[in-house]
């Protein structure tokens, strides 16, 4: 069972690495994982082009087989059961491989958002991009750790 992560940027401060790590290191013993890592934009352009460049490079780094779950602030909030029973779905269909995105710190394009099949949000507050990949890496793992009836998960 294949997942794939579509990330904007590297992770830059050596405590999110670990973390991610940590996380990256569980799902393997759930998922093979396809993380990808895409340049950022230039530092120097306006967040609107930022958000056009880096939103470009996203969609030209999906596969048509892909079910695009994006995060956006603006996406659907799903409690961790909910979002167990939707991977379990999802990883069992074998025309279609989950790929959860993030986008950089200036967020996405109008045409990430239009290409997500799911627009998922890990709340209503703002959190910083590398964070937010943390936090993701954890919810993918909780939510396989539930499909394998792991003791992980406390409801």
């Amino acid at each position: 069972m294949r997942v794939r992560c579509l990330f904007i940027g590297k992770l830059k401060e050596p405590f999110f690495r670990e973390a991610a790590a940590h996380y990256i290191k569980k799902l393997g013993r759930f998922h093979k994982l396809d993380m990808v890592e895409l340049k950022d934009a230039p530092g120097k352009l306006p967040a609107a082009e930022k958000r056009e460049r880096e939103g470009r490079a996203l969609l030209d780094a999906l596969d048509s087989k892909d079910f695009a779950v994006v995060l956006d602030e603006r996406g659907q909030e799903l409690a961790s059961r909910r979002l167990a029973a939707r991977l379990q779905r999802w990883t069992e269909d074998p025309g279609r491989t989950p790929c959860f995105v993030i986008g950089g710190p200036f967020g996405l394009s109008d045409a990430v958002r239009q290409r997500a099949d799911l627009l998922f949000s890990l709340g209503k507050a703002t959190w910083p991009h590398e964070l937010c990949r943390v936090m993701l890496l954890e919810q993918i793992y909780r939510a396989a750790s539930i499909n394998k009836g792991l003791p992980y998960h406390h409801d």
